[in-house]
């Protein structure tokens, strides 16, 4: 073969642009927010993308649970997700128009059946905390792997070891566990938001391969996947809405305290937005293990600002119940990467943080 074409094929593939995120644009430029993390050490990279994902979604889930807090505001969670939809769909049309590809890759049909996913997802999510604390929402959240292995098993005959049936004993006893102590301690429990945050997470649990599966194929960006199935879902949601008679009482809520309702809907929308871009540079710089241990985090630490920030009931069963959830996702951290969890990886760990700590101190 010609020297010059072998040369020639090298640079094609060294300057390939991936689609990483919205807003991660290639393996050496990783920008986030217009900040370039390659500039930084690995230390620093990891702290840029903590904090982003704890302040974002922090912010998500606070504005959340507090416009659920206004009162009237809770049968009406379909119309935020309402909102949300149009809120989340100008963002993608926005950084589609910046970006230089804008044709569509995905055929409309299976858009349709992503936007169908999305929406219960949301839809149902957003509903539930009509009826559950929002610490109870979140621990269900953390449990999307119960739906996901049942109906691997169900559906496609899959097998899992024993650690991963485990993990799912765990997370089931622990959300019973917390199921009975939110309706002992809850005056108004009802087992709608149960069932609400199940179906959910079956939607969800879907919704993730439905989604690889057509980016994969496809090769298409998260800007254009945001846009067609985020608009999909709000002509979706739009004619749900209006078909099932909802639309003007909530409507004419929302008109009533527009700060409370568009104003908030608009900043946890930015912040869910733009949180998602710092999950995504963790896996790509630190890989999954660690963005999930950085969002486990993020959600315990909800909860702990959810009893702080909210007044509700409050039982040590909370916490017994929480921590056999956690088990059981370690657990299943621990089935997914058992050939990187050792104790060479620990110690490591340890003699980053602490020689990082000496060479505070003494620069202090």
């Amino acid at each position: 073969m010609d020297p010059n074409t072998r040369k020639f094929v090298s640079i094609n593939i060294s300057t390939k642009q991936e689609v990483i995120s919205p807003h991660i644009r290639t393996t050496e430029e990783l920008y986030v927010l217009g900040l370039n993390l390659g500039k930084f050490s690995r230390s620093v990279q990891f702290l840029i993308c903590l904090g982003g994902v704890f302040v974002f979604y922090l912010i998500y889930g606070y504005l959340q649970e507090l416009i659920f807090s206004v009162e009237g505001f809770k049968p009406f969670g379909w119309y935020l997700t309402l909102v949300q939809f149009a809120y989340y769909s100008l963002f993608g049309l926005v950084e589609l128009k910046i970006k230089s590809n804008k044709q569509r890759r995905i055929p409309l049909r299976t858009y349709f059946m992503i936007a169908f996913l999305t929406v219960a997802t949301m839809g149902l999510s957003n509903t539930s905390l009509g009826y559950l604390n929002y610490p109870t929402q979140v621990i269900f959240k953390c449990c999307k792997l119960v739906p996901v292995m049942i109906g691997g098993v169900l559906i496609q005959g899959k097998r899992y070891t024993l650690v991963d049936v485990c993990a799912v004993i765990c997370m089931s006893l622990g959300l019973i566990w917390f199921t009975l102590a939110d309706s002992k301690v809850v005056p108004n429990f009802n087992i709608t938001g149960v069932a609400l945050i199940l179906l959910a997470l079956c939607a969800d649990a879907a919704i993730g391969n439905v989604q690889e599966k057509a980016m994969k194929e496809f090769s298409s960006s998260n800007s254009e996947m945001v846009l067609y199935s985020y608009s999909i879902g709000f002509v979706y949601l739009f004619f749900g809405i209006g078909l099932s008679g909802s639309f003007s009482t909530a409507f004419t809520f929302c008109y009533q305290h527009p700060f409370q309702t568009y104003g908030y809907a608009l900043i946890f929308s930015i912040s869910g937005y733009l949180g998602i871009s710092f999950v995504l540079a963790l896996i790509k710089l630190f890989g999954a293990l660690v963005a999930v241990t950085v969002t486990t985090g993020r959600k315990a630490m909800t909860i702990v600002l959810s009893f702080m920030f909210f007044s509700k009931p409050f039982t040590i069963h909370y916490v017994f119940a929480g921590a056999v959830v956690v088990l059981g996702i370690f657990l299943n951290f621990y089935s997914k990467n058992s050939d990187k969890i050792n104790c060479a990886m620990f110690y490591n760990l340890w003699t980053f943080l602490t020689k990082k700590r000496t060479s505070f101190s003494h620069t202090v």
